[in-house]
């Protein structure tokens, strides 16, 4: 198993991405802390992991709360003397154009998408400089590589998660310590809710996203995760300050593609 014997804390663990990486991590002999907003989320991670035959905790965790995030880190380290993966993948969709979006939305957004990851980062690192190794991934977006219509509040804060990871991996390299950014684009979970309801119902964006990305289909989640197994294990180990986006090819289409362009999608 190529993480027996390592320490991970996941954010946002409770569903989709989050929870198929935790089992992905303990399937693979790591001690995962599944970490969420929704403690009954996390609880059934954990006892998903379990029942599998891994190893879990299961913490609440409003990564907003900077003084939570930077004691549940010291917990983890005081009780099992080391953590060796720090997944930050709590995030949150805020859509709208600028003269849509709300400040406070727009606040929110950068809350959770980049701070949130910023205090993680800084919160970790002298227990990975300790251990002169270390693997941090922020779940970015591909949206983080290139654009998409009316959401600029969250393009700007993936974006900018990309350019702070690439920054932080360039500042604690030398530490042995390596972070990478996880773009991945459209992945069958319940964070498309919002873009369902939009549409009017699971086939119009089924409809919407075979138009949009040329793999034609969704993403499971079981796939992304194991893009995240490979980026935390030594699997990447030479590998520091990228963003790897597993999208489908749908950054290859030159950036403009969206789920707000449905009306031409479903007219085709």
């Amino acid at each position: 198993m190529i993480l027996e014997g390592r320490t991970a804390i996941v954010t946002g663990a409770g569903s989709g991405i989050g929870r198929a990486g935790s089992e992905a991590m303990a399937r693979e002999g790591a001690i995962v802390v599944a970490t969420d907003r929704d403690i009954a989320a996390a609880r059934e991670t954990a006892d998903r992991i379990a029942a599998a035959g891994g190893k879990a905790e299961a913490w609440q965790l409003d990564v907003t709360d900077d003084a939570a995030v930077a004691a549940l880190i010291g917990d983890v380290a005081t009780r099992h003397g080391r953590i060796d993966i720090l997944h930050n993948h709590a995030g949150v969709q805020v859509a709208g154009s600028l003269e849509e979006i709300e400040i406070a939305g727009f606040d929110r957004s950068w809350a959770v998408n980049v701070h949130a990851q910023f205090v993680a980062c800084q919160a970790v690192l002298p227990i990975m400089k300790k251990q002169r190794r270390g693997a941090i991934l922020n779940t970015s977006s591909n949206s983080g590589v290139f654009l998409d219509r009316a959401m600029t509040a969250y393009i700007t804060s993936k974006a900018a998660s990309i350019t702070m990871t690439r920054q932080i991996a360039l500042d604690v390299a030398r530490y042995g310590i390596r972070i990478n950014a996880l773009c991945p684009g459209w992945v069958d979970t319940p964070f498309n809710d919002p873009y369902t309801r939009q549409l009017g119902g699971r086939k119009a964006l089924e409809h919407a996203i075979a138009n949009i990305v040329p793999m034609g289909r969704f993403a499971t989640p079981e796939e992304i995760a194991e893009v995240i197994l490979f980026m935390v294990s030594d699997r990447s180990s030479y590998m520091t300050g990228h963003a790897l986006v597993a999208d489908g090819g749908e950054s290859l289409a030159g950036g403009t593609n969206s789920v707000s362009d449905s009306e031409e999608a479903l007219a085709s």
